[in-house]
This record gives C-alpha cells, sequence and structure tokens, in this order.
C-alpha cells in the first residue's frame, strides 16, 4: 500500500551535460525512485550513462498512457563507465512521449550526465582490445550470431545484442554486412523485443518461391521469443518476420508465434530448403534434444523426429543447432552434420560446439557414430553458437562462431562493446580411423586479406608456420606475456597455452591450456592473430583452436623450434 500512495515530488531538475547537447531535457523526480524524463525537441539520441557494476534499472518510453518501450538499463549512480544511446527517432515523428527512469535513486550520477544531441560517436570509446578484422558490435553486448544468409554478393550477420549495455540481456537482433567477410558494416537493429518477448536466435532463408506468401524472393526470418511469466522462468516460441528490401528492414508475421511447445528450453530454429522431399525442414533444441519438423510454407509445421538421447555430451543445455550436408574433397561421399553446441559441458569447461555425422532423409537424422562418441568442431575455450551462412556461393558451407565462453563472458577486460565473433570457416569432411570428422579452414576470403610479408607479428597478423615435425611456437611482447603452442608429432597432439597471456585474472576459469588431437601428421599451420584473440587452423582443416588473449601490449616476437615461420600483416 506504501508504493501506491507515494507522492509525487515534483522537483524538476536540470540535465548537466557531459558533452555538446541539445536544448536539455527536463528531469521530475518522484518518490520510489522514479524519474521522469521529457526529451528536448532536437536531438535523435538521448545518452545513458552505465554503471556496470550496479543492479538494473528500467527506462520506459511512454505516449498517452501506452508504454511503447520498457528496456533493463544499469543507469550509473557513482560513476560512468561509459554511455549507450536511446535512439528517440522512432518516436519523435509521432508526438511528445516521455522517458521515464525507475529503480534508480533520484541522486545517481546518470541524471547529470544524461545528454541529447545527433553525434552517433557522443563519448565512443576506442578499446585497445577491439579487434581490427573481426566483427563486433559497435556499442554494447554481443553473443550468438545468427539468422546468416548470403544474397547479391553480401553476407548478412544477425546477432545476439543488447543495445543498452556490455552485459548480456535486452535480446534483440543486431545487423552487419560485409562484401569480403572481413571489414564489416553496422546495420543497426534488426529486431526488437515486443509483447511476446525479447529475440533469442533464430535463422533467415531467402523464399526464391513466396511459399510463405510475403512475395518471391523474401528474406524470411524464424526467431525465439522468451517472455517472462509471473511464475519465474520463460515462455519460449517461434516466430516469423520478413523483408521485401533484402534484409534491409524486417515486418514481423501478424500471425505470431507458429511453432510453441510446452517444453521451457525450446529455441532456436534453424531452417532450410530440402529437395528431396520438396518442402522445408527446421532444427530447433529442445533441453537436450533436438527436434526435426518439415513444413510447406514455413507456417505450419509438423513434427517428423527427434534425436540426441543418448548421444554426444550431454553436460548442459543443446543449443543453438544447425544441419547440411558435407562432401569430402573428392566430392565422392557426403554425409549430414547436425550441429549442436551445447552449454555447459565443453571440453575445457564452459561452452562449445559439438557435432554429429550421419544421414537425413528429410524426415529423421541418423548418428554413424556410437552414442558415447563426441566431436568437437574447435578445441579452444573461445568458439560457441557456431552456425552457418544460408546460400553460400559455390555451394560452400561457411560459419561463424562466438568468440567467447559464458564462464566469463561478462567479465572480459572490455567496456563499451563486449565479444567478437570468429573470422569465417569454410567446412567440409574427413576420414580418420573409420570415422567422418568435420573439416575447419579458414575462408578463402583470408587469403585475400594478407598484406606484406614483415618479420616481427604485428596486433593483427597471419603466422604460417611450415613445421619438420614436433615444435614449439611462442608468442612474446616485451612485459613477458605469452601464448605457447605446441605439436607433439609423436602424441598427435596440438596445444595452447594461454595462462601467462597477459590479463588472466578477472576469471578463475580463463587461465588454461587447450589440447586437441590432429587426426594425423601436421605439415602447416595457419595462425591468426588478432588485438585480443588467437586462431590456429592446421592448413588441411583437421584441427583448429579458437582462444582470446588480453596482453597489455600486442605480441611482437616469434619464436618456432621445429619449423620455419611466415609472417603476413593483416593490419589493413
Amino acid at each position: 500500500m506504501n508504493i501506491l500512495k507515494c507522492i509525487i515530488l515534483s522537483v524538476a531538475l536540470t540535465a548537466l551535460p557531459f558533452g555538446s547537447s541539445c536544448d536539455a531535457q527536463t528531469l521530475t523526480a518522484q518518490a520510489c525512485e522514479q524519474t521522469i524524463v521529457t526529451p528536448s525537441s532536437q536531438g535523435r539520441y538521448l545518452w545513458l550513462p552505465i554503471q556496470e557494476s550496479v543492479p538494473e534499472g528500467k527506462v520506459q518510453i511512454i505516449r498517452n498512457g501506452i508504454l511503447l518501450m520498457e528496456q533493463n538499463v544499469r543507469m550509473a549512480r557513482e560513476r560512468v563507465d561509459y554511455f549507450v544511446a536511446l535512439d528517440l527517432l522512432p518516436y519523435q515523428a509521432k508526438g511528445s512521449f516521455k522517458v521515464c527512469v525507475q529503480n534508480v535513486p533520484t541522486g545517481s550520477i546518470c541524471f547529470s550526465q544524461l545528454t541529447q544531441n545527433d553525434d552517433p560517436n557522443y563519448a565512443f570509446i576506442d578499446e585497445k582490445y577491439r579487434p581490427l578484422y573481426h566483427q563486433t558490435p559497435r556499442r554494447g553486448w554481443m553473443n550468438d550470431p545468427n539468422g546468416m544468409f548470403y544474397k547479391d554478393g553480401v553476407w548478412h550477420l544477425f546477432y545476439q545484442f543488447n543495445p543498452y549495455g556490455s552485459m548480456w540481456g535486452n535480446m534483440h537482433w543486431g545487423h552487419s554486412t560485409s562484401t569480403d567477410l572481413i571489414r564489416w558494416k553496422d546495420a543497426g537493429v534488426a529486431l526488437a523485443p515486443d509483447a511476446w518477448g525479447t529475440m533469442f536466435s533464430g535463422s533467415c532463408v531467402v523464399d526464391t518461391e513466396g511459399t510463405a506468401g510475403f512475395g518471391r524472393g523474401a528474406v524470411i526470418a524464424m526467431y525465439t521469443v522468451s517472455r517472462p511469466t509471473p511464475f519465474g522462468g520463460d515462455v519460449q516460441a517461434q516466430c516469423l518476420a520478413y523483408s521485401t528490401d533484402g534484409g534491409k528492414t524486417f515486418n514481423k508475421y501478424e500471425g505470431n508465434p507458429v511453432l510453441t511447445a510446452e517444453e521451457k528450453d525450446f529455441r532456436d530454429p534453424n531452417m532450410f530448403w530440402n529437395e528431396d522431399i520438396n518442402a522445408w525442414n527446421l532444427i530447433l533444441a529442445v533441453g537436450q534434444e533436438m527436434r526435426i519438423y518439415s513444413s510447406p510454407n514455413l507456417k505450419d509445421w509438423k513434427e517428423e523426429s527427434r534425436f540426441g538421447l543418448g548421444y554426444g555430451n550431454h553436460d548442459g543445455v543443446w543449443e543453438c543447432p544447425d544441419l547440411f550436408p558435407l562432401s569430402d574433397k573428392t566430392a565422392e561421399h557426403t554425409k549430414w552434420v547436425l550441429v549442436c553446441n551445447i552449454n555447459p559441458g565443453g571440453p575445457f569447461g564452459g561452452s562449445a560446439t559439438q557435432y554429429f555425422v550421419g544421414d537425413f532423409d528429410g524426415h529423421r537424422f541418423t548418428c554413424d557414430s556410437a552414442p558415447q562418441v563426441t566431436k568437437w568442431m574447435d578445441w579452444g575455450k573461445d568458439h560457441y553458437a557456431t552456425v552457418s551462412f544460408w546460400g553460400a556461393p559455390e555451394g560452400r558451407r561457411t560459419v561463424l562462431a562466438w568468440m567467447s565462453n559464458w564462464q566469463y563472458a561478462n567479465d572480459v577486460p572490455t567496456k563499451q562493446y563486449r565479444s567478437a565473433n570468429s573470422i569465417a570457416r569454410d567446412l567440409g569432411l574427413f576420414q580418420d580411423g573409420g570415422e567422418w570428422y568435420v573439416s575447419v579452414k579458414p575462408a578463402p576470403e583470408m587469403l585475400a586479406a594478407r598484406g606484406k610479408k614483415v618479420k616481427t607479428p604485428t596486433e593483427a597478423c597471419e603466422i604460417v608456420v611450415d613445421l619438420k615435425g614436433s615444435a614449439t611456437i611462442t608468442l612474446a611482447n616485451t612485459k613477458d606475456e605469452q601464448v605457447v603452442m605446441t605439436y607433439d608429432d609423436k602424441a598427435r597432439t596440438f596445444s595452447m597455452d594461454r595462462t601467462q597471456s597477459g590479463n588472466v585474472g578477472f576469471s578463475e576459469a580463463f587461465p588454461c591450456t587447450t589440447i586437441a588431437p590432429t587426426h594425423g601428421r601436421l605439415k602447416q599451420l595457419r595462425i591468426f592473430i588478432d588485438r585480443c584473440s588467437v586462431e590456429a587452423f592446421d592448413a588441411d582443416g583437421r584441427v583448429a583452436m579458437t582462444n582470446l588473449v588480453f596482453p597489455s601490449e600486442p605480441y611482437n616476437s616469434v619464436k618456432v623450434k621445429g619449423g620455419k615461420a611466415t609472417i603476413y600483416d593483416l593490419n589493413d
């Protein structure tokens, strides 16, 4: 009853801008930690000051008593870590509105630091760990890549995105595009939360024949909505959105949701056209299994089968699936690969990508391996949520992975943004000991990215190591920080030790040595260095290893015992 009887204090304040701004906003403080902000009529962006160590407050946009938007935001109380933008443009053209801030004490520093202007670069931080040739969000948090497709010479990457802070929450679909898989352009927010929930992972296809009724060539997105309930936990369902401008903008289907279930973890739909059955297939994750569906129109789905009981690793939740055919390098053998990302349960703790090789007839997936066999796509600590691009050219199967780990992703030592995606990789098949495995190679675009040869490593480079047998490769800087990679020709293993790589103290789970089987003798390694990552590949694709590093200064020396190194600058 005390809350219901809260009396408005009606204290009008004037914002003290952090930098240049348009007309000052009007702030009206109320009881119960609520403040009403009346934005200026000028200035597209209202810059919200963030402090990551404080509890979340709520930021709402209200017009005529109707709640138009609500997000959880860690509004600064004692200090400002960085700023995020509340984009007012979608609301300004439709009349006056208010911004309401809840659960933030009236005297908090955020209210004196609110700034409104038209500058998208306001208070931008040039962080030393931001990669030079990996995709990152300009500001805010990013995790799983999803909805990726290739169309008309452009690679479209969507991703799980929090525009209102560099920690997980407020899931949107962010959007980036590239013509070369190296240089990425920010394309803003593609899908924002609605009454059905926040936007979790999903997929996109180009509906060439217009089977869904949105027109020939429409880009169709299917995504999971996750909606909180009064009883604790979220309800998840699958929804559709469509684009008639090549994926630049999306309209949500008025008949959403199109697929529901009674299970709690029911998410990450991945759809594709299957010529064998002349229909669409869909695979999605439900708890610790995958469900496979079919549909003639992307709206009406029939469950075909389930896979997973007793197979592979079950130490965590199964999510972010993919299902596609692959051929070996001779093109004589084709198998289907079911990708299953799992968290936790990775080979070195936390999240990782496992996969299964077998056959698929459009109705049921059958795994070739024994149930107890677990296969990992990448043996590093920072490779998760791997999914492929729809429609990659020349029959390629091109994938990206989120380059982090749920054990410490919210704690890595970046500020205004968090997380990057891996370099693009092309997949294939190879055999070893009677088993089929997925080969992982850097996408051919990485060869085109090579610059001039240099004598010492740069902060963005590729190191090619020709091996003579067992070898040790040591990356180091003048601060005695180092990454040590070891190939044991006799044991047929490759390892990477980052325990002394730089800043490793932000999480006890971060310092580690990762080790992988090589499935035969290695002759050449390709090692990609960016400001905060080391990605190592066997040139033939039989081993891949991805690890984050946070050196206090770039590694500027490489020592190789048992081989010869050639270094190519990638800082272009």
